[in-house]
């Protein structure tokens, strides 16, 4: 198996413990709270990865190109994950996981216009395949 499906099925699953975690997390708090305080952790767990991983040498090769685009993600991760966890407080988990798992279909259609990607037939049948699933759990 290739060590980047490796990792992706990693990410796929720890993002599953994580809405359920973070639900349950939840509890007696605000979802803006709970964000904050969840943020926190990652940061400091990301810094210190940062740490252990990066060689010093590599810090120098950051470009201000690196930091716009790097920063523009980091904003869309923050809205994103402040309308995740203001969902997550007042709606079901197996919604709103799935929902959000629909940015599947918006991440293949901005690397198809910004980055070229081809998209195929494959593709296109597997995002629709997302698009029904979304409509059918969503459905109440």
């Amino acid at each position: 198996m290739e060590k980047w499906l490796i990792y992706a099925v990693l990410s796929m699953i720890f993002a599953g413990f994580t809405s359920v975690i973070a639900k349950i997390g939840l509890a007696n708090i605000s979802g803006e709270l709970g964000l904050t305080l969840r943020t926190i952790f990652v940061a400091v767990m990301v810094f210190a990865f940062a740490w252990l991983a990066v060689p010093a040498q590599d810090w120098a090769t950051i470009s201000r190109h690196n930091l716009f685009w790097l920063g523009l993600s980091g904003l869309t991760t923050t809205l994103s994950w402040i309308f995740y966890y203001k969902a997550l407080k007042i709606g079901d988990v197996a919604s709103i996981a799935l929902i959000d798992k629909g940015s599947v279909v918006v991440a293949i259609v901005l690397a198809w216009l910004l980055l070229k990607e081809v998209i195929t037939l494959r593709i296109i049948v597997g995002a629709a395949f997302i698009i029904a699933g979304l409509l059918v759990i969503a459905k109440k």
